[in-house]
């Protein structure tokens, strides 16, 4: 499969219409305001490399590089008159207002005004896929969601979704939608890696059970995965992100551990048999796993991006996908240590019950010939 057939067969997200591609394009990295990321060249460049490949999806966030990245992603799609063909994801959340604490969070006033400044920066009238950046512990979901529901109404917003939040409060979200004719939640954006394997515990059974595809963030955990980190008497040297924020509060950044230095090991014995890169094996093994609907890849050089875009073009032989699942399986907490064969033999008295398999594909493929250039 070459990296323009990857690229430009769409798949359904969710439970919605809305075709995207399997690779999304992350722009977090646009901008330099952060200390780290990418000038405007280089970004333009990547936009360019990404949708000559039939690329679609771009992943972006209100304050991504302080509003640089929709910014500039506006002005990239206006470049290439290509808004219809673009699906442009964008968050809210964040506060950008120290001392005001209606200017963040998940209320209705933030809300609308976050989508405001959001469509402004993008230079469009319509956001094809909104989504609530991180639970703020506050707001009720169903204020949340009736919101939500008001922009589609309205046409400001296409879709809707849900990142950084508990399964508890996904699944209450998706059942107001449900029972009060609401739109229903199309995606969950969540951290998914060889080195984050929480999720499966609760959310693929959640969206592979009420229509939520997951579009998974982080796929190379900040760059680990890629394998320009090594460890060090300081936890890891290496430069980039993870070394830059080494020593702040944010979880996504902390990821020098030693279970994830073997993680690191054997990815990396793994890729030097199949011939291919680190972050290549690490991207293709978590856009093959269950439930996940797109994965975000993003990159500071366009070099850096075309590789991570040739991801989908081989297939992990099974012995070789055993190893990297063996390594990276996280601990079963309860209960789900009461989920095994063992407790559930005694619970169905040793008989052989079958169970729907979790190989659930929130997606369906729609190959467009032809399509991977939009000029």
């Amino acid at each position: 499969m070459s990296t323009s057939t990857a690229l430009s067969s769409y798949y359904t997200l969710g439970r919605s219409g809305l075709r995207v591609s399997r690779l999304a394009l992350g722009t977090m990295t646009f901008g330099t305001e952060w200390g780290w990321g990418t000038d405007k060249e280089t970004a333009r460049s990547m936009v360019n490399a990404y949708v000559d490949a039939g690329g679609n999806l771009f992943d972006t966030a209100d304050l991504y590089v302080n509003g640089t990245s929709e910014t500039w992603l506006g002005e990239f799609i206006a470049e290439r008159h290509m808004r219809d063909r673009a699906v442009i994801a964008t968050k809210f959340s964040y506060n950008a207002e120290p001392g005001n604490p209606n200017a963040g969070g998940n209320g209705r006033k933030n809300i609308l005004r976050a989508v405001e400044g959001s469509l402004k920066r993008l230079g469009t009238d319509y956001i094809d896929l909104y989504m609530l950046h991180t639970w703020d512990r506050v707001t009720p979901v169903e204020e949340v969601m009736r919101t939500l529901d008001d922009l589609v109404r309205s046409g400001k917003v296409r879709h809707v979704g849900l990142s950084d939040v508990p399964a508890w409060y996904a699944s209450r979200a998706q059942s107001i939608a449900e029972f009060r004719g609401y739109e229903p939640l199309s995606v969950l954006q969540l951290e998914y890696s060889l080195v984050e394997r929480n999720i499966e515990h609760e959310f693929i059974p959640l969206g592979t059970e009420h229509g939520m595809g997951i579009m998974v963030w982080s796929p190379l955990a900040s760059g680990l995965l890629s394998g320009k980190y090594r460890p060090g008497e300081d936890g890891g040297t290496g430069a980039g992100r993870l070394k830059t924020l080494q020593g702040s509060s944010n979880p996504a950044f902390q990821k020098f551990t030693q279970s994830n230095w073997a993680i690191v090991a054997e990815l990396e014995a793994v890729a030097k048999l199949m011939n291919r890169s680190m972050a290549e094996v690490a991207i293709n093994w978590v856009a093959n796993r269950p439930g996940v609907a797109s994965v975000n890849v993003g990159a500071t050089r366009l070099k850096q991006l075309q590789q991570n875009m040739a991801s989908l073009s081989f297939e992990i032989p099974a012995e070789l996908r055993e190893r990297l699942d063996k390594i990276s399986a996280p601990e079963r907490p309860f209960p789900y240590t009461f989920f095994g064969s063992e407790i559930q033999g005694m619970v169905h008295g040793g008989a052989t019950v079958g169970v729907k398999p979790q190989n659930y594909s929130p997606t369906v493929q729609i190959s467009v010939a032809g399509a991977g250039v939009s000029k």
